[in-house]
């Protein structure tokens, strides 16, 4: 089979190697659709991790074997996979930290060679806590492509969660990629009056089209003062940022009234940022992390997307077959004013498409 094969900092090859073989309770997926993921982009770009390895963790396709002892599934069946559970039994289970669980950073999706997810490669491996615990039908009349959000989706309502929103609370959401404009959906969602800001006037013309209002061109406005125009001069009660890198940590700090919170959610490397200490403890602003997914959650972000409480699929702008996928990462990497949600259709979903 065909796969994007990771093989060192900032290297990927698009090359043939063996489809995975699976064992007793395990099945092996056909991939139909698998969105390119920030995280996968920053490993790719620091080398933070051995090379080879097969990428790519927003899976949907189609089960193509099953293994022995196998009862729920069968060839055919149209499934999302996570790559990661938790074991539910540990101090960090017991406290609700469930990325810092040891068996949830075990990925149990592979496209062979060390576990990585696997879905930037034409078959992936779903391993037997995953079949068990991690693996979604999708229904009838829902695609490959909505359904690959689900793990995505439920990152971004575990953010919400963290930032314990309150009903009439004003939120600025900075950044509306895909993942800013999920969380933007989510806040609304949560009962908050959602204000949203990116330096790409056309992502905000998508923004509008789901019914925001109050945007703001970061590229024309100084966001802090709009924001406090909007809050008799306080500042907004929490602030996401979901764009990465560090620069914008003060500004989302500086858009934050006194007493409100911050939520990181795409500073996922390891760096030093400045922040003002007084910011946090006289100005009493809370700073906030979230990261990956929780079970907690699993059921209720299925049921969001399988239901269509959100069109995800307008929010993909570029699909791309396997052999285009060292073109994917990279424009994936270097996003431009027309570019959102990215994904790769390995195999026969390209046939007849010109």
């Amino acid at each position: 089979m065909q796969a994007a094969v990771y093989r060192g900092v900032d290297e990927v090859r698009l090359e043939t190697v063996p489809v995975p073989e699976i064992g007793a309770g395990e099945l092996l997926v056909r991939v139909h659709t698998c969105g390119i993921c920030g995280t996968d982009l920053k490993k790719i770009a620091t080398g933070s991790h051995s090379a080879p390895r097969i990428f790519g963790h927003e899976t949907a396709g189609v089960v193509a074997k099953v293994g022995g002892g196998v009862r729920d599934y069968q060839i055919g069946d149209r499934v999302m996979v996570f790559h990661h559970i938790p074991c539910r039994e540990c101090y960090y289970c017991q406290t609700k930290t469930f990325s810092q669980c040891e068996a949830y950073k075990k990925v149990g999706c592979t496209a062979g060679f060390a576990p990585s997810g696997g879905g930037f490669a034409e078959y992936v491996r779903v391993m037997e806590w995953i079949v068990l615990e991690g693996t979604v039908r999708i229904p009838d009349g829902v695609s490959f492509e909505q359904a690959s959000f689900v793990e995505p989706v439920n990152t971004c309502m575990k953010g919400i969660q963290a930032l314990g929103l309150r009903q009439g609370e004003t939120v600025l959401v900075m950044g509306q990629g895909s993942i800013g404009l999920i969380l933007s959906v989510l806040a609304r969602r949560a009962g908050a009056q959602v204000m949203t800001s990116d330096l790409y006037p056309q992502r905000l013309t998508i923004t509008s089209g789901f019914g925001f209002e109050q945007t703001i061109d970061a590229s024309r406005t100084n966001v802090t003062a709009a924001v406090r125009a909007e809050t008799e001069g306080r500042g907004a009660d929490a602030v996401i940022l979901a764009v990465g890198g560090n620069a914008l940590i003060g500004a989302a700090m500086e858009a934050t009234r006194p007493g409100g919170r911050v939520l990181l959610f795409a500073q996922t490397i390891h760096s030093e940022a400045r922040v003002d200490p007084a910011a946090i403890c006289v100005d009493e602003k809370a700073l906030i992390g979230s990261y990956s997914a929780s079970v907690d959650l699993q059921d209720e972000s299925v049921r969001f997307v399988m239901n269509g409480e959100m069109d995800l699929e307008r929010l993909i702008s570029h699909r791309f077959p396997l052999t285009r996928s060292v073109e994917a990462l990279k424009l994936a990497a270097h996003p431009q004013p027309d570019s959102m949600k990215i994904v790769m259709q390995p195999g026969s979903v390209w046939e007849g498409r010109t």
